[in-house]
């Protein structure tokens, strides 16, 4: 059965259509552009959803949500490809980085997004923020230089999760190459086959 992938421009649903180009499954995309003012979906979105966000994802007779858990069940269906790595280490790892890079990465990202729309009114909490996701990326600059992926020494849906977060980073959270254990990574993403595909698939995608 082919997967319908609701698809917002500029949205996480980016990352499931890398996923699906990843694991070679046929899927259909349902695109919707964002409000150019407002930046937010349109009505046909919420119509599918009451939350009219993306990525929502038409599989197997269910309607899912949440980028992780749509992750979650799609490595599972596909009988664990990209899943967590065999040894506990990397299996706990794995766990962490598909959770962290929604539930800790993502909240000062925001919060910049919005300091920003804010002008001068937003500029006193910037460098409060700016400091707490700098934490994050000091941090996760360090995980890198001890292995090539965020789990251990293969490429799994832990990467591609975590993708977003470091992608938004480098467009607006002051990602620079004074990390080049990140900068490297999120160039390898960048040249996989798959990731490629998913972009043409997509449409343009800003953080790219």
């Amino acid at each position: 059965m082919t997967i319908l992938v609701h698809h917002l421009n500029n949205s996480r649903s980016q990352r499931i259509l890398w996923l699906l180009e990843e694991l070679g499954e046929p899927y259909e995309v349902r695109r919707y552009e964002r409000d150019r003012k407002t930046m937010r979906a349109p009505d046909s979105l919420r119509a599918i959803h009451p939350l009219g966000r993306s990525p929502v994802v038409e599989v197997d007779g269910h309607r899912l949500i949440e980028t992780g858990a749509i992750m979650e069940h799609l490595v599972a269906r596909a009988g664990g490809r990209f899943g967590a790595p065999a040894d506990a280490e990397g299996a706990i790892r794995y766990r962490q980085y598909m959770h962290y890079a929604e539930g800790s990465m993502m909240p000062p990202l925001l919060a910049l997004l919005i300091i920003g729309k804010l002008g001068l009114l937003g500029r006193p909490a910037r460098p409060t923020v700016q400091r707490m996701l700098d934490d994050h990326l000091d941090w996760l600059e360090t995980e890198l230089a001890s292995r090539p992926y965020f789990a251990g020494e293969a490429f799994t849906a832990a990467d591609m999760m975590m993708s977003f977060p470091l992608e938004a980073s480098r467009a607006r959270g002051g990602l620079n190459e004074s990390r080049p254990n990140i900068i490297r990574w999120l160039s390898e993403m960048h040249a996989r086959p798959a990731y490629q595909a998913a972009l043409k698939t997509g449409g343009k995608y800003a953080y790219a």
